[in-house]
């Protein structure tokens, strides 16, 4: 038998009904044990048109037989039902049943993606979650989901834009500040320090390593009483991605020193609550180098930045990153209302 987390929602008709029924098949599928159910929370709906009325949500720990596939099916059908239409993306809806975790499975399949990619920080799946299954473990985070829920409740209202040179993490920082709906904190990259260093990256890696490490714990000190303004901060940097940038351009022998600076750093920074993963293709990423004509970049070719993206991949796909949206931006207002609506599901 294999464990699974069901997350339920519905904003029409008669709510409770809805979501009662909605339970009650779910136990009536001899295949399906309900081991557990939440309370309904009501929370206001997240992203999709304006004026939705509010959700009841809850989720439900079942144990089943079925493999993957064969239980979105069952979940389908009960949607199908229970009057569920879908029409557009996050609008309005009788019933939405969706499966969150199985086990400890990863899969990403057109059909199917385990876990489910937002609920790692969704308030308003992760509280009813906690109720029934705080110990189980988020696989690709690696944390249980009360500790999701406590990361969401303790940390600042502060959002990490990470990605590779020229994905666009400033474009996505200030069109959000524009909105209104952060206060954006830059590093400003000096243009002059870029072009002395990828003229002769062997011979200023060091120190222009260590002096991107100060300046990101300077503007990310924990101390700052900013940090406990309930206004969103969004950073386009990450401060973990100096780890990725010291793996490209510093020798072997002195990672482990720069490691080691880096952890001490790291213990007086703010953690983000959110860290915002932005990819693109290599061609894409030239291609935009190029078109922004900055003469300290000339010197990047195709090796270069595919070097660094895989560098940031591989440093988010580690251990202890935290909760991260990753989004493929090449649909600027596609991305934009995904953060936004992430956003709106933290508070």
């Amino acid at each position: 038998m294999h464990t699974c987390l069901i997350g339920l929602g519905a904003n029409l008709g008669d709510r409770l009904q809805t979501l009662d029924t909605a339970v009650a098949s779910l136990a009536r599928d001899p295949r399906l044990v309900v081991v557990a159910q939440s309370r309904w929370h009501e929370s206001s709906a997240i992203g999709g048109p304006p004026g939705q009325l509010p959700y009841l949500n809850g989720v439900v720990k079942v144990e089943t037989s079925l493999e993957p596939p064969a239980l979105m099916a069952v979940l389908q059908r009960i949607e199908n039902a229970l009057g569920r239409r879908r029409l557009e993306r996050w609008a309005p809806r009788t019933i939405d049943l969706d499966l969150l975790l199985y086990d400890q499975l990863v899969l990403n399949t057109p059909l199917l993606v385990l876990p489910h990619p937002r609920m790692a920080w969704r308030r308003f799946v992760l509280e009813p979650a906690a109720e029934v299954a705080g110990c189980m473990v988020h696989p690709t985070t690696g944390w249980t989901i009360a500790r999701l829920l406590d990361h969401l409740n303790t940390t600042a209202p502060y959002l990490a834009i990470a990605g590779p040179i020229g994905v666009g993490k400033t474009h996505l920082a200030r069109r959000l500040a524009r909105k209104r709906l952060v206060r954006w904190v830059s590093e400003k990259v000096d243009s002059d320090q870029l072009e002395t260093f990828y003229s002769d990256p062997s011979g200023n890696a060091w120190s222009m390593e260590l002096e991107f490490l100060r300046k990101r714990a300077r503007l990310l000190e924990a101390g700052r009483p900013e940090w406990s303004d309930p206004e969103w901060v969004a950073s386009d940097f990450w401060f973990n991605q100096s780890l990725a940038f010291a793996a490209v351009w510093l020798p072997p022998e002195q990672q482990a020193e720069f490691r080691r600076r880096w952890q001490t750093a790291q213990a007086g920074v703010v953690r983000p609550r959110l860290t915002v993963l932005l990819d693109a293709s290599t061609d894409r990423l030239l291609e935009r180098v190029r078109r922004r004509g900055r003469r300290c970049e000339r010197h990047l070719g195709p090796d270069v930045l595919e070097k660094i993206r895989q560098a940031i991949l591989a440093q988010a796909a580690k251990p202890e990153q935290g909760p991260m949206l990753r989004l493929t931006y090449d649909n600027h207002e596609a991305a934009l209302c995904e953060v936004q609506a992430a956003i709106q599901a933290m508070e």
